[in-house]
């Protein structure tokens, strides 16, 4: 007689139990995410399209999208590259003072974003530690996009190196080893071994960091001078339209920022399911 099959996690509990967390979860996230996503999407259009797309196509919009798109690109790349050298050291190396380095890579998640634009500032302004050296060579920093580069990279660089790390811990070193007794060179083993490997820990990461990227506001914010048409990215273009009492499009390029952060996420879930699948097959 065949045993009978163990309960499954979650059948065991009432069913008024399951209906209350059903309905928590749900009342929260329409609370604090579809409610107010539907409310920048509603006001965005709340003047017709025509308003909407004559906010996007201001030349100072313009310049706050392209701002921002730069800004992004320029930290992610740098990031990767990074987080990819960063994990590789921590997972394949042994070496005195590897715990402070994770620690320090961790330091983004624990300091403000504002005291990190603060530090920039104290570091690169026209006061601060090299401001002399940098007006004596005529190069601003500060209230600049160099200045709103370093500021994002500083607060988006842990992700990439943070998703890696577990994903290189996990795979192991045995088909590296093998592949070097083969006579494979190291960046023929991190391209055809340790690159397919962890591909989607890899993209994972670089989507959070795209993400946090274009949505930074506190660092950048004390570092770009908010000079219109300048240094004002797509967050602080929106806090300058909203104080000013031009909701319409204010709304507008906040509802484009909303529709790049919907885009990550379904890149995001789409990532998570191949990776998911993958998982599975093997």
């Amino acid at each position: 007689m065949s045993a009978a099959p163990a309960p499954r996690p979650g059948l065991s509990e009432p069913a008024w139990v399951r209906w209350l967390l059903i309905g928590t979860v749900v009342t929260f996230l329409s609370a604090f995410l579809l409610l107010p996503l539907a409310v920048v999407f509603h006001e965005a259009f709340k003047q017709g399209v025509t308003v909407y797309f004559k906010a996007l196509v201001d030349p100072i919009a313009l310049s706050a999208i392209k701002l921002t798109l730069i800004v992004a690109a320029v930290s992610l790349v740098a990031n990767t590259i990074f987080g990819v050298a960063a994990a590789w050291t921590v997972t394949r190396f042994t070496f005195p003072g590897k715990s402070l380095l994770l620690t320090l890579i961790d330091l983004p998640f624990a300091v403000s974003p504002v005291i990190a634009g603060l530090i920039f500032v104290l570091v690169f302004g026209a006061q601060g530690w090299f401001g002399p050296w940098l007006q004596a060579l005529d190069i601003q920093v500060i209230f600049s996009t160099p200045g709103i580069i370093l500021a994002t990279m500083f607060i988006t660089f842990p992700f990439v190196a943070r998703e890696l790390i577990p994903v290189m811990q996990s795979v192991g070193q045995e088909e590296e080893q093998a592949a070097l007794s083969l006579g494979a060179g190291g960046w023929t083993i991190f391209w055809h071994v340790t690159l397919p490997n962890v591909k989607w820990g890899l993209l994972y990461g670089i989507i959070l960091c795209n993400a946090r990227a274009m949505g930074e506001f506190g660092a950048v914010s004390v570092v770009s001078g908010h000079i219109r048409g300048q240094t004002n990215t797509m967050p602080l273009h929106v806090e300058i339209l909203f104080n000013e009492y031009q909701f319409a499009a204010a709304f507008t390029v906040a509802s484009l920022l909303a529709l790049l952060a919907l885009i990550t996420l379904a890149i995001k879930t789409v990532v998570e399911l191949r990776q998911h699948r993958k998982e599975t097959e093997l």
